[in-house]
């Protein structure tokens, strides 16, 4: 397991990390397209690599649904969405860890700085995958596409985060791996951190991000201090 240089320096702006939780903090990913394709085959659709794209983006569940079904009832949705659940937990297992993020997880922790999720998944499956992971008790809030009548890239859902941890927008920065993601929390006037996984990191840039990484192996919290220009917290 790799090590973090958990070093700061007096004089912080730095006040909260909001952290995305699809592709930011799980690698969820291949869950999800095996969930979503298994999903839309009870209904007779067989849907390309290409067309899975569409749920990566970090679009409410809500939208998928219509996007690949047309307009649904309340009724319909929670039926579906629990469906798709049963599906995704099959695969569950094999989501991991993004690498090195229970690392920079505790740095964080270590400095004092808030931390808070502001994730597009629904309620429930937010909190079992923190849950599993051990992590649910770090966060001060957790945000999830159940709370706002928007999804991401609409800015609602970080302008959320921000106000339930009490922090101002511009001392907090996100964590994503989504274009609509990135455009959410910059629009929401936060500065924004690309992970870009096995994915082009060309596109996360396009959409704004402030820088991008692959991964959090070897993130020091003082590099990433730098990489966001912000300065360490007040002690």
């Amino acid at each position: 397991m790799v090590s973090l240089a958990c070093s700061s320096q007096a004089g912080s702006r730095l006040q909260a990390v909001v952290f995305d939780m699809d592709g930011v903090i799980v690698d969820s990913h291949p869950a999800h397209r095996f969930a979503w394709r298994e999903f839309l085959r009870t209904f007779g659709k067989e849907v390309t690599d290409n067309e899975l794209d569409f749920i990566m983006d970090g679009r409410k569940r809500k939208d998928i649904f219509f996007h690949f079904l047309g307009p649904l009832t309340d009724e319909r949705l929670q039926e579906y969405g629990n469906l798709k659940d049963e599906f995704f937990w099959q695969a569950a297992p094999d989501a991991v860890p993004v690498p090195g993020v229970f690392e920079f997880i505790d740095c964080i922790r270590q400095a004092g700085i808030t931390m808070a999720v502001a994730t597009s998944a629904s309620a429930n499956r937010t909190r079992d995958t923190l849950l599993r992971l051990s992590l649910l008790k770090h966060f001060t809030a957790v945000v999830t596409g159940d709370d706002v009548r928007e999804g991401k890239p609409d800015p609602g859902i970080y302008r959320l985060a921000c106000q339930r941890i009490h922090c101002p927008a511009e001392a907090a920065v996100a964590l994503e791996d989504a274009a609509a993601g990135i455009r959410a929390a910059k629009n929401a006037g936060l500065k924004c951190v690309g992970i870009a996984g096995d994915q082009s990191q060309d596109k996360l840039t396009a959409a704004g991000a402030d820088y991008v990484l692959r991964d959090f192996l070897n993130l020091s919290l003082r590099e990433f201090h730098s990489l966001v220009g912000m300065q360490p917290r007040l002690s």
